[in-house]
Order: structure tokens, then C-alpha cells, then sequence
């Protein structure tokens, strides 16, 4: 896990509000929302214009590698309702969302998978809103 993730502000009130949301209407994914509760506790929040560019924030466009395969995917952080695996939008309410929130090219990620645990190194930002096209 990374120490230190970064996230904008806009970010930290949108997704608060959507976990306070969710956990009063008692959701089935928890332990999920209590993960990404405690990402956002322990992250740095910045304005918008003041995120590095290499910082996963929300709608950005990223490339992982997975440590253990080697498989190389693309995904776009969303909020939940845009998720959609066809087209590798990954929710930020999904294991692989809430670890890749806020971390940096460079970063190794650990994500719990069914069969137990997998990491993904962070090796490249393709978009960030924050910034534009890189």
C-alpha cells in the first residue's frame, strides 16, 4: 500500500457525501465503502489545479501492469454509476477503484481478488481531468 495518496477536493466532499449516502441506505458492499472511507482519511487534498499530473484522480484514464500476470490493462476511474467493465470503467466503490484512488506512476498497488490478493504497479497516466490530455 501506498503511504500517502493525493486527492482534489472535489473529490474528497463528492465521494463523502456518496459513502454517507450508501451506508444509510445499508448497501450490500460495506466493507468496500469502509475501504475507500479510510482511503480518503488518510489522503492529502489539494485544489484541482494543484494535483501533480501523475496522481489517479477521479474520470482519469490509467494503465496498469499485474506483478503476477504481466497483463497490461487500461481502465477509467468513475463514480459508480458510470461503471461499465465493457468498456474498463471501474468504479471507485470497486477493490481496484478505492486502491488505485489518489496513487502515482510508480505506485504499487495491492487489490483483493477472490482467489486472495494481486498487485498492480501504476505505470501510466493517459488523462487526468485536473490537467487535460498529457
Amino acid at each position: 500500500m501506498t503511504e500517502r495518496i493525493t486527492i482534489t477536493n472535489e473529490d474528497r466532499r463528492r465521494l463523502g457525501t456518496m459513502l454517507r449516502f450508501a451506508m444509510a441506505l445499508g448497501s450490500e458492499r460495506r466493507e468496500h465503502m469502509h475501504a475507500l472511507e479510510a482511503e480518503l482519511e488518510r489522503a492529502d487534498a489539494a485544489d484541482s489545479d494543484n494535483v501533480p499530473h501523475d496522481v489517479v484522480t477521479m474520470n482519469s484514464t490509467f494503465k496498469v501492469r499485474d506483478l503476477d500476470t504481466g497483463e497490461v490493462e487500461v481502465y477509467t476511474l468513475v463514480y459508480p454509476g458510470r461503471a461499465d467493465v465493457s468498456l474498463n470503467r471501474v468504479s471507485v466503490f470497486a477493490p481496484v477503484g478505492t486502491a488505485i484512488l489518489g496513487c502515482r506512476v510508480g505506485d504499487v498497488v495491492r487489490v483483493p481478488v477472490p482467489s486472495g490478493e494481486t498487485q498492480l504497479l501504476l505505470e501510466e497516466i493517459l488523462f487526468q481531468p485536473e490537467r487535460g490530455l498529457l
